[in-house]
């Protein structure tokens, strides 16, 4: 990668980076702009997987929504995701939850890491 695009991509990343991992239910605050308003949004859910580094980091949050699954997809880094906050640890062995798309009910619930 060449220093121009380097240095243009450190300027983007945010200097606090929220610290949660795979299995976590997290709380995102998502900053949504409605004409000149902005209000802010709260999505709660189990995070599924996280890929990528550096300004392309993104992660997967996955919830029950009237009995429907909902998921959303977020940069790390983005100007919109005003905060992420963990509810809870979740203990998983994987890296990538996929297979909690097929669980309804209790059976979709990740175990809680106690400390």
């Amino acid at each position: 990668m060449s220093d121009i695009i380097k240095s243009i991509e450190d300027a983007q990343l945010k200097s606090v980076v929220p610290e949660f991992n795979v299995g976590d239910t997290v709380r995102v605050s998502n900053v949504i702009k409605e004409g000149e308003r902005e209000r802010v949004q709260i999505f709660e859910g189990t995070v599924l997987k996280m890929q990528g580094t550096g300004v392309r980091a993104t992660f997967t949050v996955r919830k029950i929504s009237g009995g429907v699954g909902v998921e959303k997809t977020w940069p790390l880094h983005s100007p919109s995701v005003a905060d992420v906050k963990v509810v809870r640890r979740g203990k998983v062995r994987r890296a990538r939850l996929n297979y909690l798309r097929q669980r309804t009910g209790k059976a979709s619930k990740v175990k809680e890491l106690v400390r």
